[in-house]
């Protein structure tokens, strides 16, 4: 069913594009009503163009808040062309039919991204225009409604093809997307009157906006998109693409597993990761950044290939050299030197992607889909220092002991559980991840070290290792003894603690408790 338009109402913050529309409403003989601001602009367009007030009788008030809330607004909205009883309410209250509406809201997004005061925040929380655009979008069957300034080319083109009328096809679409709009905005607001508060959120919504259509998702056969976050403009996201291929699904996911590793070190110390299916394969911090990422690449050369490596500082032509060496999937760095750039130009189809925000912290919730809900949760933060350990066994570690155990400890919470992380010198030299069993964990990262080239550096002899939750019975802890550490970190807290303790004393190694569990799912 096609409507034709007699009568638009107008009221935008973003007033980009607006001339071409009204010049199109113009030639098509449409009344033009308007509000404030927007009416002084057609105005100035030399457009003829009515006041809401003389629509309303009304006057706007308290600057600005009270002019659309008004019958003869919802009412010419809302009204049913062909219902007997709306057109006789119509006709008894002389409320005309408003046949168009364009409205965009209140810049409210931008302006929490400002970080205005919260006078200024919630004055620019919009009431009237959301209440508008869902009456007319209720309405779409008579009523054609648009919010979005993207859409103004198709809603010329579609009143122009149907001589000034818009088709019930083009109207639902557009009130679709306008209750999307309003539902966004409504959640943007909500978060943000939450995001200070202890408060449970009893009526949970998220809000994020499409960021791009990926070609697939984990696998071929599964549809993906990617969405920016509303309220956290870090992460993979925001990050921008250099050169390279588009990021894919799997790419994404590692790509983020990355980001959340790197920033448990800090940017003055230069510190590498390499990734693979969302585990680290090698981890390390050096003197120089081309020296992390080598110790790194040593952990596991294999896995490394067609992996994701992240760097906490801005990319050197010694490190780029270095890296192009084997097939890497995605880089990710703060910054590149102009020289480490030209050097990734040889790798046409290597993905390189700047983060300026790396090292900000994550400060939003963590999500997880599962059938019939979302689990949510904070984002694990927990640092642990050595202020926070305790030495349970007789022998007491040694300060670089102690730096390694806190290194060891930070790439546990990002390896998936159960997780066992031998150290050495600040690098990784075997890790094990995702097994039913610690005591498998153990024997996997003794076996990847195993195939790594033999060095002192690389020897588990006289290494540390850590576990991401407690060690429930001995044995796991034996696997790491004989495969030579000589001191462990681990939360504790198991009801076989005094086992294990004997087992480290009676081995004549230090071992140190935390109090912090890292499982990682």
């Amino acid at each position: 069913m096609d409507i034709k338009i007699k009568t638009a109402l107008i009221s935008v913050s973003d007033k980009s594009g607006l001339d071409k529309v009204v010049q199109l409403l113009k030639e098509h003989n449409i009344k033009i009503v308007s509000t404030g601001g927007t009416a002084k602009s057609i105005a100035a367009m030399g457009i003829d163009v009515t006041d809401i007030s003389s629509l309303t009788n009304f006057p706007e008030m308290m600057d600005g808040r009270v002019k659309t809330l008004h019958p003869n607004v919802h009412g010419g909205l809302l009204s049913k062309r062909d219902n007997k009883n709306h057109v006789q309410s119509q006709e008894e209250h002389g409320i005309e039919d408003i046949d168009l509406i364009i409205v965009n809201l209140y810049p409210f997004e931008e302006t929490i991204k400002s970080e205005k005061n919260e006078e200024i925040c919630i004055e620019n929380i919009d009431i009237g225009g959301p209440a508008m655009l869902r009456s007319a979008s209720k309405n779409y069957q008579f009523v054609t409604v648009v919010t979005d300034t993207n859409d103004y080319d198709e809603l010329i083109k579609e009143i122009n093809e149907n001589k000034g009328s818009t088709t019930l096809r083009f109207r639902k679409k557009l009130a679709a997307k306008t209750f999307s709009t309003t539902a966004y905005y409504d959640s943007l607001i909500s978060n943000w009157f939450y995001r200070n508060t202890e408060e449970p959120i009893i009526k949970f919504s998220t809000s994020a906006e499409l960021s791009s259509t990926l070609r697939y998702g984990e696998n071929p056969h599964q549809s993906a998109s990617l969405y920016k976050s509303s309220m956290q403009q870090s992460g993979i996201p925001h990050a921008k693409l250099l050169q390279g291929k588009e990021l894919s699904y799997n790419n994404i996911n590692d790509a983020d597993a990355a980001l959340q590793l790197i920033k448990e070190f800090d940017k003055e110390t230069p510190s590498v990761a390499i990734i693979k299916h969302a585990n680290p394969c090698g981890v390390a911090s050096g003197d120089s950044l081309c020296e992390a990422y080598m110790k790194a690449l040593s952990c596991d050369t294999t896995s490394a290939f067609g992996g994701i490596i992240i760097l906490n500082q801005t990319i050197d032509k010694e490190t780029a050299s270095e890296i192009i060496k084997i097939f890497t999937e995605v880089i990710i760095a703060p910054d590149i030197s102009n020289e480490a750039k030209e050097i990734f130009k040889e790798k046409n189809n290597l993905r390189v992607l700047i983060l300026s925000s790396l090292h900000e912290k994550n400060s939003s919730q963590n999500y997880k889909s599962i059938e019939g809900g979302i689990l949510v949760q904070s984002n694990d933060e927990e640092v642990t220092t050595k202020s926070d350990l305790k030495v349970v066994t007789e022998k007491k570690p040694s300060d670089d002991e102690i730096k390694d155990m806190l290194f060891a400890f930070k790439v546990c919470k990002h390896v998936k559980s159960n997780a066992i992380i031998y150290v050495k010198n600040k690098k990784t030299i075997g890790i094990g991840a995702g097994q039913m069993s610690r005591v498998d964990s153990a024997k996997i990262a003794s076996q990847k070290n195993s195939e790594m080239e033999k060095s002192n550096e690389n020897s588990l002899e006289n290494s540390v290792v850590a576990s991401d939750a407690f060690f429930p019975f001995a044995d796991g802890l034996l696997v790491a003894i004989s495969s030579g550490a000589k001191a462990v970190i681990q939360p504790g807290g198991s009801v076989k603690d005094d086992e294990v303790i004997n087992a480290a004393n009676e081995a004549g190694i230090s071992m140190v408790f935390t109090g912090k569990r890292h499982f990682r799912h």
